[in-house]
């Protein structure tokens, strides 16, 4: 399973990959807003710095709702860096400029799936992710998680090569029940990621490893002065 970080702030971005696990990221305007980051060419900029951190997958949404716009915002957003991912929503003109893209060899990610048929219409049109948002399902009372196993059925069945981006993911059992059921891609904020590092038996352990050699280190110490 690929890790992507689902944020905008450079120093969250920089420690996920210092931890070594990190393989793209997700962002979107609204959390651009959150860092301060405004204005067109100041956004631009700031795609570009994420790009020189990470080794690939950098997916950029765009604003556009028609296909026209669409096209020619994704096409500048590729411009940015080779590791840009055009961030497409799920939307009539959204498939048509997915499958202009996907033919102009720009990679794209459909973004707002909710249901497995929206994921097979953007595998067909050629997207190179789709990201169901499960969290967001499991608030209205939907089981996001029996969406991730459809489509990962659907493309299974078909071969189909877009990946399975799991979205909107609030926390660890979140993560680890995709990866289960084959989820291609995770995308969560970094307390998600980090949050796997932990178990209570962990700290317990290295707590007594530390205590007996610590022991054991007195005990040396005090044979060599009697």
């Amino acid at each position: 399973m690929k890790f992507f970080i689902d944020t905008a702030n450079l120093n969250d971005i920089k420690e996920a990959y210092d931890l070594g696990v990190l393989d793209g990221v997700t962002t979107n305007p609204s959390l651009m807003a959150k860092e301060g980051i405004k204005g067109e060419e100041n956004i631009r900029k700031h795609y570009k710095a994420i790009c020189d951190i990470v080794d690939n997958n950098v997916s950029a949404e765009v604003i556009s709702t028609d296909f026209d716009s669409m096209i020619k915002e994704g096409e500048s957003l590729a411009q940015i860096d080779d590791k840009i991912v055009v961030k497409i929503p799920m939307i009539k003109d959204g498939v048509k400029a997915i499958k202009y893209l996907t033919q102009k060899g720009i990679r794209t990610n459909c973004t707002l799936i909710f249901s497995a048929g929206q994921a097979l219409l953007a595998a067909k049109a050629g997207a190179s992710y789709v990201s169901p948002f499960i969290g967001r399902l499991d608030d209205i009372g939907t089981d996001g998680l029996d969406l991730i196993e459809q489509i990962v059925g659907i493309y299974q069945n078909y071969g189909f090569e877009t990946e399975v981006l799991a979205a909107s993911i609030r926390h660890t059992q979140h993560l680890l029940q995709c990866a289960q059921i084959g989820a291609d891609v995770a995308t969560c904020p970094l307390k998600v990621i980090t949050g796997l590092l932990n178990h209570p038996l962990t700290d317990k352990g290295l707590a007594q490893f530390l205590s007996d050699y610590k022991k054991s280190q007195e005990a040396t110490e005090q044979a060599l002065a009697g």
